[in-house]
């Protein structure tokens, strides 16, 4: 029976070409997109998916309360960690200390090269279960050992074995290869770690980490533990939420409160706003399953509307199935076979159209997505998907077909009735409802990226580069990098920092200066600058004056921002001190010599945050900023400064980023989401299109001879587009106001996350209403044009 089904299903198929491809395309469109959202979610979900133990794993989180407001981090105080060994062992069966993953220099005979990695305690390996290719998995034992990954030992050694070799660490030591670890899948944490070095080597060559140990103010480390089997996350951050305010009097007001932050939830759950967890990228998760479903959707209503539509060239076959004794349940099965076969046809269509789009897909996500041949898993889902979509895009065409009477047919007395076509209608709404609600949606986005891109950043990041000085090579030959550099013509300015112009690496507090208030809790972003700083990024001072060398005592004075004027309420801050309460040990008070105005170092839909510049006088500057010459192209500059520095550091790959780039990346997640959005929102509007096409082809057919007449008496070409396009138009003119409202709302309550935000204005709506309205005309129009333009004679000598 089933068989005979498909056979008839197929003979329609054949019969009604034009139809079936609309129906097939459209589907196969949708389905393509359903899938690789599907596969992008999926993506997302698995995120540590190889570390075993990643429900047990977690990261040891700490939440400040400052004048009110709680912020919540990683950076936890060293003295932590003999705190929790010495009362809360029997809690972990790990516990391991970890500097910030950093780049570093790593140099083999004739082949040096920058990685980024960790230096960790002995039992990382074990708890994060990494692969060991090469060596031994306790290869962190010795104090002088280095653990690679696979892709950092190949690019080091080629294929020399690495095991027991010896490199050069920022040409400060030499560390011995121990092992060689399998590398770490992208779609996971520390896939950016390649290599991992012991923990004491940090403390034996940083002099400030050695001295942290028992600072409990110094929130400049991390900590990851795997809990003991006989506990909970919940049950271990129990016992360690008050062990810091316990020990740390001096800090106390601050009401650090510490917790476990699981591993299961670091990608996707990673946002805190006043100390609660407020989700993260698991919106976008959300996001993309709603859009994928409604595309989905909107490739269903397609397929139930032109089968509905051509529900009178079916009648008169149910009538003549039901009078030589069909059940309606046959029908019904009948139907839905057909549906399946359309379905299952536009499954392994959009199985190609996945295929040939992967690749551009990971380029624009940034993922590394494989088509899951051999995933059991996903061939099941997809017989499931299958089914569903055969189901819910064919029960209702099933239904009303076999619900005929076979003597109205018959007898050549059925009409489809007065209200036949309003669940067209109805879908046909919807289908534009999504659309125009999708419209809206990408606009704002693009509009949200654009306001935040135009937004004043306070220094000028055109043609200045950023030079990472890692490496104790760098120490102590600023001056005379400067004037290489100066020399060489390359370069107009240049200053050193110890944070990246894009970033903020240290924040400070313990502070008194005239005016404080009484219990204020001071938060500044602390970063040490060198002479040029201001010069050389273009930061406009709009109070006092810059540091200078003709001011030796300079040496003990500070920049504020505007921010950290108004934060520390401050009305004439030029001539006014910093001063360290500390009172064993103070460092000499900080004189305030200017105001430069704000500039954007962190998230720019985010207000500036209040900042110090302090002088560097110890030259501890992590990176140079280079100020290129205008004159000369970007090329010519970037070689003649790669010669100088390679004349004076041979043994330090060169690398430099440009700060425009860098800061470009700051708006990375949001433009990735706005352009995919952009895309399944053309793909949307494609599939409602090919809908609304096939629709306005069957009434151009169904109303030919209405055509004529109306021709032969005299209608114009526009009177029969207008008959034919007025009826769709307010469909789509509905659709839109009930979109409005709905867009709004959505898109309002997304913008509420962001401090710096634009502002919805009318024309956005307005433009997503015009928008929709003329795809329709263009849409309509073809069809109605050419029926207009028909030869009236070949419509009416049947009659």
């Amino acid at each position: 029976m089933f068989r005979n089904y498909l056979k008839i299903a197929w003979r329609n198929l054949k019969k009604n070409k034009g139809y079936s491809t609309i129906n097939i395309g459209g589907l196969a469109l949708g389905m393509a997109v359903t899938l690789t959202i599907g596969l992008w979610i999926q993506d997302e979900l698995t995120h540590n998916d190889y570390f075993k133990n990643k429900n047990r794993i977690a990261q040891v989180f700490q939440s400040q309360t400052f004048n009110g407001q709680i912020g919540t981090g990683p950076a936890i105080p060293r003295p932590l960690e003999m705190a929790f060994r010495d009362g809360y062992a029997d809690n972990f069966k790990y516990l391991v200390m970890s500097s910030w993953t950093t780049s570093q220099y790593l140099k083999y005979k004739e082949t040096s090269l920058s990685r980024s990695g960790n230096f960790m305690q002995a039992d990382a390996p074990e708890m994060l279960d990494l692969t060991i290719l090469k060596g031994e998995k306790d290869g962190l034992r010795e104090i002088n050992s280095i653990m690679l990954s696979q892709s950092a030992a190949e690019a080091l050694f080629g294929e020399e074995d690495p095991i027991g070799k010896i490199i050069e660490v920022n040409s400060q030591y030499d560390m011995m290869v121990t092992s060689v670890y399998e590398d770490i899948p992208a779609n996971n944490s520390f896939h950016d770690t390649q290599f991992v070095m012991p923990w004491e080597k940090y403390i034996t060559t940083q002099e400030w980490v050695k001295n942290a140990i028992n600072f409990w103010g110094n929130n400049s480390f991390q900590m990851f533990v795997q809990i003991a089997d006989n506990t909970s996350m919940e049950k271990v951050t129990a016992n360690i939420r008050d062990v810091k305010k316990n020990a740390d009097e001096d800090n106390a007001e601050f009401n650090p409160q510490l917790f476990l932050f699981p591993m299961t939830e670091w990608y996707l759950r990673g946002n805190f706003e006043n100390g609660k967890q407020v989700g993260g990228r698991i919106k976008y998760v959300w996001l993309f399953g709603i859009i994928g479903a409604f595309v989905l959707l909107l490739a269903c209503i397609n397929f139930m509307n032109l089968s509905t539509a051509r529900s009178e060239k079916r009648s008169k076959e149910v009538g003549i199935r039901k009078s030589i004794g069909s059940q309606r349940n046959q029908l019904i099965n009948q139907f839905l076979s057909e549906s399946f076969l359309v379905v299952l046809f536009a499954f392994f269509l959009s199985i190609i159209i996945v295929l040939l789009s992967l690749n551009g897909f990971n380029e624009l996500a940034r993922k590394e997505i494989e088509f899951p041949w051999t995933s059991t898993s996903f061939w099941g889902i997809s017989i499931i998907f299958i089914a569903f979509t055969a189901l819910l895009a064919g029960s209702y065409p099933a239904l009303y077909l076999s619900s005929f009477r076979p003597v109205d047919v018959l007898k050549g007395t059925f009409k489809a009735g007065k209200y036949a076509g309003l669940p067209r209608k109805i879908l046909v709404v919807l289908q534009f409802t999504v659309s125009v609600a999708f419209i809206i949606g990408t606009v704002i986005v693009m509009q949200q990226i654009n306001h935040a891109k135009n937004r004043p950043i306070g220094y000028d990041k055109e043609g200045l580069v950023q030079i990472p000085t890692f490496s104790q090579d760098f120490s102590g030959k600023y001056d005379l990098m400067r004037n290489e550099f100066l020399a060489s013509g390359a370069v107009v300015e240049m200053s050193s920092s110890s944070s990246p112009t894009t970033r903020i690496w240290s924040n400070r507090n313990g502070f008194d200066w005239e005016g404080k208030p009484e219990g204020f809790q001071e938060d500044l972003a602390w970063t040490e600058v060198s002479w040029e700083y201001a010069k050389s990024l273009n930061l406009k001072i709009v109070q006092g004056r810059d540091f200078s060398r003709e001011f030796p005592s300079d040496s003990n004075a500070v920049l504020l921002n505007q921010t950290a004027v108004k934060y520390m309420g401050l009305t004439d801050p030029i001539g006014k001190f910093l001063k360290d309460n500390d009172d064993e040990d103070p460092d000499p008070p900080l004189k305030i010599i200017g105001v430069v105005e704000d500039m954007i170092a962190q998230s720019p839909y985010e207000p500036v945050k209040q900042g110090v510049y302090v002088f560097d006088k110890h030259g501890n500057g992590s990176y140079y900023n280079l100020r290129l010459n205008p004159n000369q192209s970007a090329n010519q500059s970037i070689a003649t400064i790669e010669r100088v520095f390679r004349t004076h550091f041979p043994n330090i790959p060169f690398q430099y980023d440009f700060v425009d780039d860098e800061y470009g990346e700051k708006f990375a997640a949001e433009e990735r989401i706005g352009s995919l959005s952009a895309i399944f929102t053309a793909l949307a509007i494609l599939i409602s299109c090919l809908g609304l096409f096939g629709l306005t082809s069957f009434v151009a057919e169904q109303r030919t001879k209405e055509i004529g007449v109306r021709k032969v008496l005299g209608a114009s070409v526009f009177n029969v587009w207008n008959m034919l396009s007025k009826d769709f138009l307010k469909l789509v003119s509905i659709s839109s106001f009930i979109a409005i409202p709905i867009s709004y709302y959505v898109m309002n309550g997304w913008l509420q996350e962001y401090p710096y935000r634009v502002i919805l204005e009318w024309w956005i709506f307005a433009l997503a209403v015009i928008g929709a309205l003329a795809i329709t005309i263009l849409t309509v129009s073809f069809i109605a044009i050419r029926a207009a333009n028909a030869n009236p004679v070949n419509s009416l000598r049947t009659e």
